[in-house]
């Protein structure tokens, strides 16, 4: 059995949408958690109304204590062999479970991700071609790791994946962080034997303006930095051979914040946020190692912002040139 966790906040307008398109699914042993995380909408009339007609749907109703909180709430009371997150305003393709189901058991990989697709509101399904069902990737746990440190194959979203809940363990998400996956996605690839990517996009992703990832940049998205920081460590401490590759990648993020930090801070905001990454760059610029398979761009970039670290966020942002 799959167990499927929905942390519901404010979304009485795409809430429906979500719930039928994991209760419509092609594989059909689910049970559905919809957390309620005090959502002051229509929410939670809704959920109940979805748990009175299918019996497979249980509904928490909480305080609000944040998108974190409220996926622990689910991952607590969830009693599947493995286990999904889809986030309340996404939907999923009717072959999601079944495709994901498939490749974990075939492949006995511990976490499986497939694609997905971005939109900005349309519902569409696109055709799935079933030729192409197996075209999957498979990678052990470091080569893994590799992958979700350099954005590649793999990714740190939360929510396109299947996992078994062996992997999950006690692993619950860090609360009041805006980055919560970040501080989560690379301890659970750590306890994975390996990790399979299904090359089809059965996730449909909806960003919304009002989504925490909408809102304007504060000095809460420094949490990214805090969470690669950790990352980092953890890196150093369990997989030393990715450790450069690590570091490299905040050094990188580093330089993205601050180019952030000065477009949209100021006065004190500014200083708070230029205070805290300087802690890190001065901590880690020294050790930091352009690879060769850098872009010429990317290694520019980089050894500016060796030696002129805030000089080369700004003239970034006056060439608005990013990574």
């Amino acid at each position: 059995m799959v167990s499927v966790i929905v942390p519901v906040y404010k979304v009485e307008k795409y809430l429906e949408r979500c719930i039928k398109s994991i209760v419509n699914q092609t594989y059909k042993e689910i049970e559905l958690i919809i957390v309620d995380d005090g959502s002051p909408d229509k929410c939670p009339e809704i959920c109940d109304r979805w748990a009175e007609k299918d019996k497979r749907i249980k509904v928490i109703h909480k305080k609000n204590g944040g998108l974190s909180d409220a996926r622990n709430a689910g991952m607590q009371i969830a009693s599947g062999e493995y286990m999904a997150f889809v986030d309340s305003d996404d939907w999923i393709s009717p072959f999601y479970l079944e495709y994901l189901v498939k490749v974990i058991v075939d492949s006995k990989c511990d976490i499986v991700e497939c694609d997905i697709i971005r939109t900005q509101g349309i519902d569409f399904e696109e055709q799935i071609d079933e030729k192409n069902v197996g075209n999957i990737n498979i990678f052990r746990t470091e080569e893994a790791l590799k992958e979700l440190i350099e954005d590649g194959h793999l990714h740190q979203y939360v929510w396109n994946k299947l996992y078994k809940r062996t992997v999950i363990q006690k692993i619950m998400f860090e609360k009041g962080k805006t980055n919560e996956d970040e501080f989560w996605t690379y301890q659970v690839f750590g306890n994975a034997k390996c990790v399979g990517k299904l090359n089809i996009p059965l996730y449909y992703y909806f960003q919304r303006e009002s989504s925490i990832m909408g809102e304007k940049y504060s000095l809460k998205r420094l949490d990214a930095l805090e969470a690669k920081m950790r990352r980092q460590k953890y890196i150093e401490q369990e997989y030393p051979s990715l450790r450069d590759i690590a570091k490299n990648n905040l050094f990188v993020s580093c330089i993205y914040q601050g180019q952030m930090s000065l477009m949209e801070l100021k006065g004190e905001q500014l200083f708070k946020a230029k205070k805290y990454i300087n802690a890190i760059v001065k901590q880690i610029k020294p050790s930091v190692i352009i690879k060769k398979s850098e872009s010429l761009g990317s290694k520019i970039w980089i050894c500016g912002a060796k030696i002129s670290f805030w000089g080369t966020c700004w003239l970034k942002n006056i060439l608005r040139k990013g990574f």
